[in-house]
């Protein structure tokens, strides 16, 4: 895990953090200007605690720096067309007045200014927020490792299991096998009993005409009886 003293020194470390912009709420808030995207120096200071020309020395060694992650200096039209959305804006909140630049407006956003924190030797906010990212990081390692560990028992346990199963693949083809002469005996078995139904549908018929065979010699027996008699 990364010290404070590298993350101030290693801008490859700065770079890996400044997606982490909502650390900068739990320090402490943000007041940003009303179109809730900017904030000037003079709100950076506030922020942080420290003096605005501490704030501009920062920003003139590290300037490359915090361009690239959203840094902007307004002048001319550019300028005046920001005042006047502000003004737009402030108006909107019910303020009278808006704090206007004379020539020139330096603006942060968000990412700026947790760019700033990582920069700012100075500031106890900005060793708090410090604080925040590498806490914030270590936990996220520590969940990381754990579901690392997580995974590597699982996958020792399905490790097992396909041993399990390898050895079980032999008893389970014979078991097939076995299933499979069950089921040819079962069905040769179901066509020797419809055979013997067919048969003993046979034999019934034949005991039926036998029956009336022996009803009609019966019957012409009595005849020959009364014939006597008489």
């Amino acid at each position: 895990m990364p010290t404070e003293l590298a993350l101030l020194e290693s801008r490859a470390l700065r770079v890996e953090r400044m997606g982490r912009v909502d650390i900068l709420d739990k320090v402490k808030s943000l007041v940003m200007l009303p179109d809730g995207i900017h904030v000037r120096t003079e709100d950076v200071a506030r922020y942080f605690e420290v003096s605005t020309a501490s704030v501009r020395r920062l920003t003139d060694r590290h300037q490359q720096e915090l361009a690239e992650n959203g840094m902007r200096l307004l002048c001319g039209s550019e300028l005046r067309t920001f005042h006047s959305d502000m003004l737009s804006l402030w108006k909107v909140e019910g303020v009278e007045s808006y704090p206007q630049a004379a020539a020139k407006l330096r603006l942060y956003t968000r990412r700026t200014v947790l760019n700033v924190a990582m920069l700012l030797r100075d500031s106890d906010i900005a060793r708090c927020v410090r604080t925040y990212l590498l806490d914030a990081e270590e936990d996220l390692r520590s969940r990381y490792d754990s579901l690392d560990r997580r995974v590597t028992r699982i996958e020792s346990c399905l490790a097992g299991v396909g041993s399990a199963l390898q050895e079980l693949g032999p008893v389970l083809c014979r078991m097939s096998e076995r299933f499979d002469s069950l089921d040819r005996k079962v069905e040769a078995t179901h066509q020797v009993v419809g055979a013997i139904s067919v048969r003993l549908s046979d034999v019934s018929q034949d005991i039926t005409r036998i029956d009336a065979r022996m009803d009609a010699l019966v019957h012409r027996l009595k005849d020959l009886r009364r014939n006597r008699r008489r």
